[in-house]
């Protein structure tokens, strides 16, 4: 018998409902037959539903399994409250990727507040570096589930917290009860059952037995990772899938390379745009410089306008007299719009971040952690170069002006740092020396030292 349905993508799902239509009436006619047999005044559907009920009670295993043989191992396995394993119940603070999600979880837990999550016995191909087949989709299950949760519980391998190897992540299973009065289901086990995720440890956990036949079924079933087909969300082209975060952390590694990448549009100025996009994991807003110079369509042109969230395609290059990574040779072909060597407009109507920041971070070093749990330090004005920014109580001490370029620059301080403002000259008076301001704008590097460039509005006298 057949009761569930799955997040396979297979199955003859017509084919199961005619056969359970066909239970039923074959349970109703043995109704009919009781009624006669049996000279109790008993309507003959009170027999049919006593039937189906014991079938259900004798058959209940096999509930968990599909006319096609297809176990769910999911509903098979149950959380026990009683164990002694390490339990807290959380909500979703940040999403991060398929397998790691940061949690809003008591204090008792962690002292901040915040469980960054590493699920246990398996890995899920890579959406946050280099972008690998079935990573986004991974990444999006995850996400799905957990946002339509009434309920999350996340447990340990043992009677206490465990950490990983970047020591930083907890290592945990992720109940989730999909809707009230459901029974909890682990997420782990169904990342694993459905495809998306390979093993990693997977038999050396309290729940490695079960996770390790799921998996070996997902690969019997041929499902998404292991199915030998394309990736629907996945870009089959000549470039390089990764995220502005791997791209700012090693440029050197892609210099004349061809990359792909999203992120939001949030400046055009001389025939460049700046975009960034927001790093789950670290907090961090990352951007890149891209150049499309005299080339470019005016649909192509229409795609890069600021507030559009669009799919990057182009060489990485450094521009030396700017000081800075460029991407540059991006096109879009009118004729083959879906072309994975287009730049591609994905969503409308977003805003820069604008990170409030302070001069002391902008200068300071900032250590990143990577998927093979390797930790690297990194400039920070570096990784933040081209993106939004908000600085507040800076002090001016002195200022300059290039009238030939209508532009001025402003020598400020906090807390003994100094940086370079630059801004159009109509933005800046001169009683602004010896007053605090607030400044959005855009990082820069300015003749080799860190600045700050208000392109439109935004540089504000304090309160």
């Amino acid at each position: 018998m057949s009761i569930y349905a799955f997040d396979r993508g297979k199955g003859n799902f017509t084919t199961k409902y005619i056969f359970q239509f066909a239970r039923i009436l074959a349970f109703c006619f043995l109704g009919e037959i009781l009624h006669v047999v049996l000279p109790l005044p008993v309507p003959a559907s009170v027999y049919g539903l006593v039937l189906l009920l014991a079938a259900l009670g004798a058959f209940g295993a096999a509930a968990e399994t599909t006319d096609d043989g297809f176990v769910d191992y999911v509903a098979q396995l149950k959380l026990n409250m009683s164990s002694a394993t390490a339990k807290t119940s959380a909500t979703v603070r940040t999403h991060v990727d398929g397998d790691t999600v940061h949690f809003d979880v008591p204090e008792s837990v962690c002292a901040d507040g915040v469980l960054k999550a590493r699920f246990l016995a398996l890995n899920t191909p890579e959406s946050t570096g280099k972008i690998e087949e079935y990573g986004v989709a991974a990444s999006h299950f995850t996400q799905e589930k957990l946002a339509s949760a009434v309920s999350i519980i996340l447990e340990s391998d043992s009677d206490r917290w465990e950490l990983d190897s970047t020591g930083g992540r907890m290592l945990v299973w992720v109940w989730y009860q999909p809707s009230e009065g459901a029974e909890y289901r682990n997420l782990n086990l169904e990342l694993l059952q459905n495809g998306y995720a390979r093993a990693y440890s997977t038999a050396n956990n309290q729940y490695g037995s079960i996770c390790s036949s799921a998996l070996d079924q997902a690969r019997q079933f041929k499902l998404n990772l292991y199915s030998g087909q394309p990736d629907p969300d996945f870009y089959y082209g000549d470039a390089i899938e990764l995220t502005l975060r791997e791209l700012r952390c090693h440029p050197e590694a892609y210099q004349n390379k061809k990359v792909a990448f999203n992120g939001i549009v949030t400046l055009a100025h001389n025939n460049s745009v700046y975009v960034e996009s927001l790093d789950a994991e670290s907090g961090i807003v990352f951007g890149i410089s891209v150049y499309y110079g005299f080339n470019l369509s005016g649909k192509g042109l229409s795609i890069l306008t600021p507030g559009n969230e669009v799919r990057i395609v182009g060489s990485v290059q450094y521009y030396a007299a700017g000081d800075q990574w460029q991407i540059s040779d991006g096109s879009y072909r009118m004729m083959k719009p879906k072309d994975p060597g287009n730049i591609q407009l994905l969503s409308e109507g977003h805003k820069p971040y604008y990170t409030k920041t302070t001069l002391a971070q902008l200068m300071a070093q900032t250590l990143l952690t990577d998927e093979n749990g390797e930790e690297s330090a990194y400039a920070y004005a570096d990784l933040v170069q081209n993106t939004s920014a908000e600085l507040h109580k800076l002090h001016v001490l002195s200022i300059s002006r290039d009238d030939e370029n209508s532009r001025a620059y402003l020598t400020v301080e906090q807390d003994g740092q100094q940086m370079t403002v630059i801004a159009p000259s109509s933005f800046v008076t001169d009683e602004m020396v010896g007053q605090s301001i607030t400044v959005r704008g855009f990082v820069e590097h300015s003749s080799g030292n860190v600045a700050v460039r208000v392109y439109e509005t935004g540089l504000l006298l304090a309160e």
